[in-house]
């Protein structure tokens, strides 16, 4: 018998720690290779952790709710192997940043057993593991939101209250005298007080999920962050409508996939971007990030009705066809809460198409870092003025209009009016005897 050390894995760039939503197996189950063991959620993304081996399950590491570090041991696995299996190290052992919790830990037993939850506010985000640290070590919620961040947009590290934590053990009475000019150095303009909700007997209260408290928040941070203009324009799509119509059963029947419209955008989008770059830019602080990768995000709907953007990498190397089975893929993997943190990473313009629940336009908020994002609104039949050379004359015709939000902090008009027109013309230059 050997035993074999489950780690959390990695799980995409940025993504460092995930929080453990449950076990799915118990102490003495057995384990197959590649069956799920527990979920766990990040910021990003719930997913589930499989086993590398089959055994049985001999010891879990964590309890449901506790925040782990990616490339942390979470479970031991018995194996029947005994060659390529790695001994479990004990579970007295620690990390070095877990060690530093500890040391200080024992300074503010008293104070950790009175303190309350923290929790980030409209001002200050604090990922879990921060909070974590600071509920289990009796940081108040005043003493947090006090401590300088260094991390991005001012965020407080894991770095940062550790070293907060290690300061205050070492100098308990020298932290309580400047702990007041900290706190009025950071302090935030007040906000307006808003007037309370009053529910009434009748009412029903229904508590926001966790999915939707982070859409919640990234949405409010997005519009505090970027100065959001937008741009309309119509597009003429009849020659698409007409073109899918002819296609749209020999491609279901060659490539056992639907053809919507929805990768006839996504390529004209790519098309757009290459062709204009600055729209393909994060910006941070006062330097602009020039992407490489055209990463377009998709917003889609999960099982639950929540909206999730997974990411289609290096998008205008695709051809329909590849683009066509990327866009059915990670959508139905999105209503089935399969997508995996990866799937949600690195993009770089968001598409969102609110045609879908009938809306002819939108203004979107931008998807943060990003400094776009184009809404697809329905298409219509409509009676339109049609130019000939014989003169103009009414008819029917197929249209959408596109709703381009920007950042105006590094998005002008022209460039903005300018990306959404070169969207349209490829969209009306449509070639109706494309082969696919």
């Amino acid at each position: 018998m050997a035993k074999f050390e489950l780690k959390l894995p990695k799980m995409g760039e940025s993504v460092a720690e995930a929080t453990i939503t449950s076990w799915l197996k118990e102490v003495g189950d057995t384990i197959e290779a590649d069956e799920a063991v527990l979920e766990i959620a990040t910021d990003k993304v719930d997913s589930e952790v499989p086993s590398e081996v089959d055994g049985v399950l001999v010891e879990i590491m964590f309890n449901v709710d506790d925040v782990v570090q990616v490339g942390q041991t979470i479970a031991i696995i018995e194996t029947d192997g005994d060659s390529a299996a790695v001994e479990a190290a004990p579970k007295s052992e620690i990390t070095k940043e877990a060690a530093a919790v500890a040391n200080v830990s024992k300074t503010v037993t008293a104070a950790k057993e009175t303190s309350a939850p923290v929790e980030s506010s409209d001002d200050r985000f604090y990922s879990p593991l921060v909070k974590n640290i600071a509920t289990k070590e009796g940081v108040s919620q005043s003493d947090l939101d006090a401590i300088s961040g260094t991390g991005k947009d001012g965020r407080v590290t894991k770095n940062d209250i550790l070293k907060y934590l290690e300061n205050r053990s070492a100098s308990p009475k020298m932290e309580s005298k400047a702990q007041p000019v900290q706190q009025a150095a950071s302090k935030q303009p007040e906000k307006p007080k808003v007037a309370p909700v009053v529910a009434s007997g009748d009412d029903e209260i229904i508590e926001m999920t966790r999915m939707g408290k982070l859409i919640a928040n990234h949405m409010v941070d997005s519009v505090q962050t970027s100065a959001h203009v937008q741009s309309f324009i119509e597009a003429d799509v009849t020659k698409i409508w007409n073109w899918r119509k002819k296609v749209k059963d020999g491609f279901a029947k060659r490539e056992g996939e639907n053809l919507t419209f929805t990768p006839i955008f996504m390529e004209a989008i790519a098309k757009a971007l290459r062709d204009f770059p600055m729209m393909n830019i994060s910006l941070q602080g006062d330097t602009i990030i020039k992407k490489k990768h055209i990463n377009l995000g998709m917003a889609a709907a999960l099982g639950n009705g929540d909206l999730i953007v997974p990411v289609i990498k290096d998008a205008d190397q695709l051809n329909l066809i590849g683009m066509a089975k990327k866009v059915n893929d990670l959508a139905n993997r999105a209503r089935l809460n399969q997508l995996k943190p990866d799937d949600i990473q690195g993009g770089t313009y968001t598409v969102t198409n609110v045609g879908t629940f009938g809306s002819i336009m939108g203004t979107p908020i931008i998807n943060q870092p990003q400094v776009g994002i184009l809404a697809l609104g329905a298409i219509r039949k409509v009676p339109a003025v049609i130019e000939t050379p014989e003169g103009d004359f009414i008819g029917i015709r197929y249209k959408m209009f596109l709703s381009h939000s920007y950042d105006h902090r590094v998005v002008n008009g022209a460039l903005g009016g300018q990306f959404v027109k070169a969207v349209k013309d490829y969209l009306e230059a449509w070639d109706s005897n494309r082969e696919i």
